[in-house]
């Protein structure tokens, strides 16, 4: 059961910031992970009068408030757009429209869910947070850092030439992934990532370079490599097993996805 002592609707981020201070403080978004806990909070913040709840897009970037709920990300057409629809596929599933309602953009990223399909998605891209004390930091580098008392305030995208593909296996349509991948070239560079391993998401290195140069390969090629760097994630990407899937299950799934996401980032897909 969740026990709240006290609860403050917070009117300035440095207000939230000396509030979150204290160990037994919590900041909260949409409730739907954090009230399935057993915990007890001195101190619940909210930041819903902070106008942090909007999808911004200029010329360069994306700014997405932290308390912008997972529907809003599913239905923005900018973002459905830039992604080539990628966005949508990785939200669509998640337990359901009214979850996803309740949801935040904020308790998926910062939490760092091993089961987290936003996760895995916005790691496919290049995306930063913008921290209240630590400033705005890559993704990739924050997924790893060790949980603190800072506050994410927004999630920042920034526009490169993308294209990019997200795949997840369920056991049942609305249950958490068994694994996800994301597949991507940013401005030309291959970037893999695997989630619901079922750790945190994590980037694959592709420390052969056996997507080096991927865009100019000739369709031959692209097959090739895509098939060389699937058997080498499914070698490298540390999974094991829990009460969805067997650890072997999930590593012939890293080869699987990984293969049919490249497959398709690559126009190489039976589909194409």
């Amino acid at each position: 059961m969740l026990k709240i002592k006290s609860y403050v609707k917070v009117k300035s981020l440095a207000e939230a910031y000396e509030l979150n201070q204290k160990k037994t403080a919590r900041i909260i978004g949409g409730m739907v992970w954090m009230k399935m806990g057993n915990r007890a909070v001195s101190t619940a913040i909210d930041l819903s009068g902070l106008g942090l709840d909007t999808i911004m897009e200029n010329d360069e970037e994306f700014v997405i408030g932290c308390m912008t709920s997972l529907r809003d990300l599913e239905t923005n057409e900018a973002l459905d757009t830039y992604t080539h629809g990628a966005m949508k596929e990785s939200l669509c599933h998640i337990v359901g429209v009214q979850f996803r309602n309740c949801a935040t953009v904020g308790g998926s990223i910062y939490g760092r869910f091993g089961f987290s399909d936003v996760l895995t998605m916005f790691l496919g891209m290049d995306t930063w947070v913008e921290l209240y004390n630590a400033g705005k930091i890559p993704l990739t580098e924050f997924v790893n850092r060790k949980k603190d008392n800072d506050i994410l305030v927004n999630i920042i995208v920034r526009k490169q030439p993308l294209r990019v593909c997200y795949m997840s296996q369920r056991n049942t349509k609305t249950d958490f992934p068994v694994l996800t991948c994301t597949a991507s070239l940013i401005n030309g560079c291959p970037r893999t990532v695997i989630g619901a391993r079922p750790a945190r998401a994590m980037v694959v290195e592709d420390t052969q370079g056996l997507l080096s140069g991927f865009d100019t390969m000739n369709r031959e090629e692209k097959i090739q490599a895509i098939h060389g760097f699937a058997e080498y994630a499914a070698k490298s990407v540390p999974v094991s097993g829990n009460m969805r899937a067997s650890q072997e299950y999930r590593s012939l799934l890293v080869q699987v996805l990984t293969r049919r996401a490249w497959e398709t980032v690559g126009g190489v897909s039976d589909e194409n």
